[in-house]
Parts: C-alpha cells; sequence; structure tokens
C-alpha cells in the first residue's frame, strides 16, 4: 500500500463518525416528524387546512332569520314572510348542458346562453337564479335534475299592497327594512343573522331552519279599517278637488295612538322598486315641512289665554291692516270688522287679530307658549324620517320682528302634520299633550313588551283647553256653513289656508289647505287632520272641511261612536262613553 492510498484510509476513518453521527441524527429528526404528524396540529395551521381541504366543496352563507310579522292593532296580518329560492348549478355533474339550459331557459325567463356558460363553467357551484318565487321553484324541481340546487331564501311580502306602504316602509333586497315601521324597528324585526357552511354537492343538502331566531312581532297602533276609510276618502278628494297630493291622520289624542296616516302618492311595498320617483318611500306626514296657515290661530289664542296676555272677554277693533315691524299685516278678505272678540278672530280666521295678540303676548312669552305646544321640534314618533319643522326665535339671526306677526297666523313657520295635530290634541286632551305612538306593543316569543304612553309636557292648562274647545266648536258651527259639521256630534276645529312660499316670495294662486278637528267636542274620541297642495279651490273651508265631514260621518260608524244625544242620555242614567270600542 503506497502511502497516497494510507493518507485516504486514514481520513476516510476519521470522517465516518462525523458521517454515521449525522445520518443517525437525520434518522432520529424524521422518526420525530413523522411521531409529529399523529399529533393534533396547531388550531390556526387545522383550520387553514380544512380550508383548503373544502375550499372546492362548501361555502359559507349569511342566512337571514325570518323577520317578525307587522300587525293592526286586532291581529290583521300587514306584514307577513314568505319563501324564494335561490337556484344554482354544479356545472361538474352537467350531463347535457344544452338541453338543461333550454329547460331553464323557459322556466327562469333568462337568456339560453347566458345559462349555458354558467352550466359548462370550469367552476364547483354556479349561481343561476338568486330569488325565485316558490311556484317557478317547483318547475324546476320537477326536472329532477340532481346538479341543480335549490336554498330557500325568506321574502317580506305586504297583503294589503299599498294600504299604509309609507307608515309600514320596505324590507330591500339585502332583507334590510327601510322607512316606516319596517327601518324604525329593524332590529327587533329582523331576528339573528346566521353563518352556514353549506356543501357544492347537491346530494349534500343541508337542513336550515329559518325560523330559527326569528324576529319579534311588531303590533301597531293602526286600525287597518280606518287606514282604508282615510285613504279612499283622500283618493276621493284628490281627485274632487284636483289637489296633487295630500295626508289625512286620524289619531286618539288621549293616548297619542296613531289610528290612521294616510299620503297620496303613494306605492306598493311588494314591489317598491317599480316607484317611478323614489321620493315617494318618503312618508309625508312625519317628513313634509309647510306653512300651517291659519290652523296655527288656536295654539296662538290658546298660548295668550295661558300666559293671562288676554281673557275670554278680549276684543280689539279690526281696522282691516296693521302696520308694524315694517310689513303690513291684513286679513284674508281685506275688510275691516271692527270690534272683534277673541272668540270671532278665530270664527273669522282674522290675521290683523293674531297678529294684534301676539303683540300683547310679547316676542318672550308668544315663542315660549308656541315651543310649547312642540312647534319646531321632533314629536318622537316612533317612525324613520320624521322631521322637526322650523321656527325661527329671537336670537336667531334669520328671525326679524316681523315673524312674531307672521308667525301669529301660520305664515314663516314650517310644521309637519303629525307636529300640527300633536299640538292641536294637547287641546282636545284637557291640555295635556301626548306624543304620537304607531306601535302597540312588540311580541317576543313568549314575552309581550307593551309601548308606553308618554306625554310631552302640558303647554296649557285645562281650563284653557276648555275656552278654546268651545271657541273651536263654535268656528265649525256658525264659521263654516256647516261643510264640517257632522249631524248629531259637536264638532271642534279650524281651517287654514296657506300660501306656498319660493325663493324670491310665494306662489301665486296656489295653496296649501288644512283642516284640524276633533269629535265628540266635550269628550273626544278622536282627531283628524286633512291637508291638500293645491287644490283648485284656493281656500280650506271648499276643500278640506267637506273632505273632513265626509271622513268622519263614516268613521263615527266604524268606531261606533254614539251621538251626543245617546251620550248624554247614558249620562244622564249613570253611564259614561269613555273610549273607543275598537
Amino acid at each position: 500500500m503506497n502511502a497516497a492510498a494510507s493518507t485516504q484510509q486514514e481520513i476516510f476513518r476519521k470522517r465516518m463518525p462525523i458521517v454515521v453521527t449525522v445520518l443517525v441524527l437525520a434518522s432520529v429528526g424524521l422518526m420525530g416528524r413523522l411521531v409529529s404528524f399523529q399529533l393534533p396540529f396547531d388550531p390556526a395551521v387545522q383550520s387553514y387546512l380544512d380550508q383548503m381541504r373544502d375550499a372546492g366543496y362548501t361555502r359559507t352563507l349569511e342566512l337571514a332569520a325570518a323577520r317578525g310579522n307587522i300587525y293592526d292593532r286586532h291581529g290583521e296580518v300587514l306584514a307577513v314572510n314568505t319563501l324564494e329560492y335561490r337556484i344554482g348549478a354544479s356545472p361538474n355533474l352537467v350531463s347535457d348542458a344544452r338541453v338543461l339550459a333550454t329547460e331553464l331557459a323557459l322556466i327562469l325567463d333568462l337568456p339560453e346562453l347566458e345559462i349555458y356558460e354558467k352550466l359548462t363553467a370550469d367552476t364547483q357551484w354556479e349561481l343561476l337564479a338568486a330569488r325565485v318565487p316558490a311556484e317557478t321553484a317547483a318547475r324546476v324541481r320537477a326536472l329532477d335534475a340532481v346538479e341543480l340546487t335549490m336554498e330557500a331564501v325568506p321574502r317580506r311580502s305586504y297583503p294589503q299592497g299599498p294600504v299604509g306602504s309609507q307608515l309600514i316602509g320596505f324590507v330591500g333586497g339585502d332583507l334590510i327594512g327601510y322607512f316606516g315601521v319596517e327601518g324604525y324597528y329593524n332590529d327587533q324585526l329582523r331576528g339573528r343573522v346566521r353563518e352556514r357552511e353549506v356543501s357544492n354537492i347537491p346530494f349534500d343538502v343541508p337542513i336550515l331552519d329559518w325560523q330559527e331566531d326569528r324576529g319579534s312581532d311588531v303590533v301597531l297602533t293602526i286600525d287597518r279599517d280606518v287606514q282604508y276609510v282615510a285613504e279612499s276618502e283622500l283618493l276621493n278628494a284628490i281627485s274632487t278637488t284636483g289637489a296633487v297630493s295630500g295626508t289625512i291622520l286620524v289619531m286618539n289624542p288621549r293616548t297619542g295612538d296613531i289610528l290612521a296616516m294616510a299620503n297620496f302618492p303613494t306605492f306598493d311595498p311588494n314591489v317598491y322598486s317599480e316607484a317611478q320617483d323614489t321620493r315617494v318611500w318618503n312618508n309625508p306626514a312625519i317628513s313634509a315641512q309647510y306653512e300651517p296657515g291659519s290652523v296655527m290661530k288656536v295654539l296662538t289664542v290658546a298660548a295668550a289665554l295661558d300666559s293671562g296676555a288676554i281673557t275670554p272677554d278680549y276684543w280689539y277693533n279690526d281696522q282691516g291692516i296693521l302696520s308694524q315691524a315694517g310689513i303690513e299685516v291684513r286679513n284674508w278678505d281685506r275688510a275691516a270688522h271692527g270690534a272683534v272678540d277673541v272668540t270671532q278672530i278665530l270664527v273669522q280666521s282674522l290675521n290683523v287679530g293674531a297678529a294684534t295678540i301676539a303683540l300683547d303676548m310679547g316676542t318672550t312669552e308668544f315663542y315660549q307658549g308656541i315651543t310649547d305646544f312642540g312647534i319646531g321640534r321632533l314629536t318622537g314618533v316612533d317612525l324613520e324620517g320624521e322631521q322637526p319643522g322650523q321656527m325661527h326665535v329671537p336670537g336667531d339671526e334669520e328671525w326679524s320682528e316681523s315673524n312674531l306677526l307672521t308667525n301669529s297666523y301660520g305664515q314663516g313657520v314650517a310644521v309637519t302634520p303629525l307636529q300640527m295635530l300633536t299640538a292641536v290634541n294637547a287641546i282636545a286632551n284637557g291640555g295635556l299633550m301626548m306624543q304620537p305612538r304607531i306601535v302597540y306593543q312588540i311580541i317576543d316569543g313568549d314575552t309581550v313588551i307593551p309601548s308606553r304612553t308618554a306625554n310631552l309636557g302640558r303647554p296649557i292648562s285645562a281650563e284653557t283647553a276648555r275656552i278654546v274647545t268651545d271657541m273651536m266648536v263654535e268656528v265649525v258651527s256658525s264659521g263654516l256653513d256647516d261643510s264640517a259639521a257632522v249631524p248629531g256630534y259637536t264638532i271642534a276645529g279650524k281651517t287654514g289656508t296657506a300660501e306656498i312660499p319660493t325663493a324670491v316670495g310665494y306662489e301665486q294662486a296656489s295653496s296649501i289647505v288644512t283642516f284640524v278637528g276633533f269629535l265628540p267636542a266635550d269628550d273626544p274620541q278622536i282627531s283628524v287632520l286633512i291637508r291638500l297642495d293645491r287644490p283648485r279651490e284656493y281656500w280650506s273651508s271648499l276643500t278640506a272641511a267637506p273632505v273632513f265631514r265626509r271622513l268622519t260621518e263614516r268613521l263615527v260608524i266604524l268606531l261606533e261612536i254614539p251621538t251626543d244625544a245617546v251620550r248624554f242620555q247614558l249620562a244622564a242614567e249613570g253611564g259614561a262613553v269613555s273610549e273607543i270600542r275598537r
């Protein structure tokens, strides 16, 4: 053996232990790794591997629980749930895409080419139709095609159609409530949204209970029959007066319960997306702000009496014009009426009289009194979209001394119909102003949660309310030629005819007319507001007042409100009628 070979062997012998050691360590490492595979993975790693494994076979769906139903005060259904279906397909299972595409195109009313492209796509699952009616889904199911999947999707249905649509609102395609009760009480109605892993394999159909975690039911103060009568009378009024829009409100002044809230134009919440103008989704009864005109005079008189600025014996010399604060206030008839007492200010609806009273009160007492009636602030009604109206007061940049005069007879101040009726309700309710409400109770499973009545304060005393009520009775009995009178009942009411403001003044020959009234005057069961926009006849006494009469003639029968004679007879016999029977 030569020296070179001997050296190589020596090097080999020295390196052999190192190589063996490395091999042994590597073997131990491999054995350890093999053993580790038998142990549980880190949760994060395991979740990632599961997602990778199931990515092509499952998908995560957000499933909305069934919404709660909406009922009127007598249990009549106003909003319920129905089922539609989401239709999908697994392209890798389709045997004859052309035939299936032809059949589905006829049933789903979709382009055949579009369906064919989805049935031949290189994916695990394709959505063919997002929302299909139950009857259409039944036709798809009759194809008996295992490559198709159908998943139930809840849909909102409104059995009464457009009746009460703007106060109820609607549910969008995202299953969220918008406007009205659906919007305001969305959290209570919608239930809990759940996430579910569902298979893309049509043979593995999950069983899902969409009634699980359903929302609460909501019972409204609305009376469906009263709502229908109000809407039918409003449509008749629009037709006969030529008005372009309008609102009718019916309330119980004692509780603040809204019995009807009718508007025109309106829409069908079942097909809300077909509305030509989406502004129709808004509820004008709580969002349309307008100058109320002479209806405001009853608040001016009530506030003045309550503050002591005037007494029921108050009178002034009406000369037909009042020049003050840089403006001239004139009566509607441009006439001077001489010696006029406070009752005749309302009966003859004299602007000069209202402005004179406001001057006697002064800015502080006047604006405090009108603010106490809630003018210029939200009523807090439980509906989405309420507006507060607008009334500038001393200290505001837009206020001037002339506002004191014009505000007294309803000009330069904006209200909503509900705000105006709520204020007049304080007079009907002995001076106590109740907060309007639309929900009577919420039913959450076996738990019934009543909606509490709440008052917004006492703007006037009971005695002042009685005095002003008597004046409003005189308005109807001797100031309107029976246009608002209902035989057998004593009515308290007031008309309002307002000009329509523009950016540079007021429209010519156009008006917004209002009539507010309640009955029976001595024991009010209902209060009503009629508003019509731009009728052919300019004055409220010729348009809104007759609508009030026709409506209340139907309501006293529907609500079984006895005549004055019957009530007085009951009282003489020791009985009483204290509330609406319905």
